[in-house]
């Protein structure tokens, strides 16, 4: 199987979908735990039988599905064929899907130092180093419950802050939360780099990146 970029998922036309990070996330509004675990049974069969198997995340009123290809460190035609097939069973239980206020986070710290603090934070978190194409040297989580870390490289003045969140969200997501942002006394500190991502700050100074899939790969 091969890595799909941002676009190429897009050009897939999933409805309710949204690529973050490197999966496929989705909502269901499931309205209450039973109809949702119901739900997460079947989503459960279709799995086994596919050979493939999500993230699921049941909560009260909605479940969270994360679908990516391990093996590949992203989204695979895997996981397209297998949201096709979540889609039709979430419409067959009469649920709806939606990827509004679905993001994921990241944290990002800023080190001129890799390699003596990576080993450190991954002690400290009991995360375990992996490669990835698109992020570099990063520490993953072994059940799949805390944000990833990832390093980025910078350099030694300061002031400077060492530690900043990204959160990925749907494109569609990024300019109303700019906007509540700015009206909640943040301020934009950069675009250069959109649609792949915008650089916040909150009224303090303390940064954060708004990413999405876009501009991301070949």
């Amino acid at each position: 199987m091969t890595k799909l970029t941002g676009r190429q998922i897009a050009d897939e036309g999933l409805t309710g979908w949204v690529p973050l990070a490197n999966a496929l996330h989705t909502r269901v509004r499931s309205g209450d735990f039973a109809t949702g675990l119901a739900l997460v049974n079947a989503i459960g069969a279709a799995a086994e039988e596919a050979n493939h198997h999500p993230d699921i995340d049941l909560r009260y009123p909605h479940v969270n599905i994360r679908l990516s290809s391990h093996d590949e460190g992203g989204v695979t035609s895997r996981d397209v064929e297998l949201a096709r097939i979540i889609t039709a069973l979430v419409a067959d239980s009469g649920l709806s899907q939606t990827t509004l206020g679905v993001s994921e986070l990241e944290l990002a710290l800023d080190t001129p130092n890799l390699k003596a603090l990576l080993p450190f934070w991954a002690a400290v978190m009991a995360m375990e180093p992996a490669q990835s194409l698109e992020l570099g040297d990063d520490l993953r989580d072994r059940a799949g419950t805390l944000p990833l870390i990832w390093f980025q490289e910078s350099g030694s003045e300061e002031p400077r802050q060492r530690w900043h969140p990204d959160i990925w969200v749907d494109p569609a997501e990024v300019q109303p939360r700019i906007d509540a942002a700015l009206a909640a006394g943040g301020t934009l500190v950069s675009d250069a780099e959109a649609p792949s991502y915008w650089v916040l700050a909150d009224p303090e100074g303390n940064k954060v990146c708004l990413c999405t899939w876009q501009h991301r790969g070949a």
